[in-house]
């Protein structure tokens, strides 16, 4: 039973995340063998006060 975390920024529409877990669930399915229904996919959102690059919050630009 593979779980699959997606961390990732705001921004994409209902219909792209649909897109992504499909798609990320084929692939787990195909290399693992696990059945589609076997795969959890978890969409976390960062937000961008909490997420930093080059020591500068994402909030700041």
């Amino acid at each position: 039973m593979p779980f699959v975390t997606i961390e990732m920024l705001p921004g994409r529409t209902d219909e792209q995340k649909k897109a992504l877990v499909e798609k990320v669930t084929e692939a787990v399915s195909e290399t693992t063998g696990a059945s589609k229904e076997k795969v959890y996919v978890f969409i976390e959102e960062l937000r961008k006060d909490h997420y930093a690059v080059g020591g500068k919050l994402l909030s700041e630009e």
